[in-house]
């Protein structure tokens, strides 16, 4: 394909499968594939956003990292869609809970994505766009947790452009919002424009509202159950 290598990815035409996990993290992707994968094979390093394609119950699976924010994975999930014919990326990311009911370790799944970015301007539509993840997706994976024995919450979530955020998160509180990550809206907003699929599940790492998060390593390496759910899904959806 002539659009490949990209600036950003140096893999060939066939590397990567077609359901593809992404973590924001690079190292959470290493960690992924050496931990869950069969065989995994390094797939790209530009940049230090390493790309592992390996084996997942028979399944031909792969996992990159996303960076933070929205214009990153934007950069990473346009160039898998659109030049290495990627059919599903499945964010596995971690997020702050707004809500009183989501605690520290809880699996939420994104359902839609509100957006605080200039990132949908880009695509002329007037109004508000509503970006929402993949019904096959989503529904397979609640299935999935549901069989896993992990409950998990569903519903809108927060894309934010800024981390170290000023503005209050209390009317989305009162909306009904779960929770505030950085990547999902971009995500969800790619795959529509390329008529491919997309989900979020996070794990929550962090409370708005309460003094609870967890550590750096435990961002890393403890996010067990929500990458379950999502290793079964891209499986089953590879199997349909």
């Amino acid at each position: 394909m002539a659009n490949i290598p990209t600036p950003h990815i140096e893999a060939k035409a066939g590397d990567f499968a077609k359901t593809v996990l992404m973590p924001g993290d690079p190292l959470r992707a290493k960690f992924i594939a050496e931990t869950y994968l069969e065989q995994p094979s390094c797939v790209n390093q530009v940049r230090g956003m390493l790309a592992y394609t390996g084996t997942y119950k028979g399944k031909e699976i792969s996992v990159m990292g996303s960076g933070m924010g929205m214009p990153s994975i934007g950069i990473y999930s346009y160039e898998l869609y659109n030049f290495y014919d990627v059919d599903n990326i499945i964010r596995v990311g971690s997020a702050g809970a707004i809500q009183e009911d989501v605690n520290v370790m809880d699996v939420v799944i994104g359902m839609g994505a509100s957006v605080v970015s200039d990132y949908p301007d880009q695509f002329g539509c007037p109004g508000h766009l509503a970006p929402l993840a993949d019904y096959r997706l989503l529904s397979t994976a609640v299935e999935s947790a549901k069989e896993l024995g992990t409950e998990v919450k569903v519903g809108n979530i927060l894309s934010e452009d800024a981390f170290y955020s000023e503005r209050s998160k209390d009317c989305y509180k009162k909306m009904g919002v779960l929770a505030v990550e950085m990547e999902s809206g971009a995500l969800y907003l790619n795959a529509a424009r390329a008529g491919k699929h997309a989900l979020c599940i996070l794990t929550i790492s962090d409370h708005l509202y309460r003094a609870e998060e967890l550590s750096s390593e435990q961002r890393q390496i403890g996010f067990g159950k929500m990458i379950e759910i999502a290793l079964e899904t891209a499986v089953r959806v590879a199997g349909r």
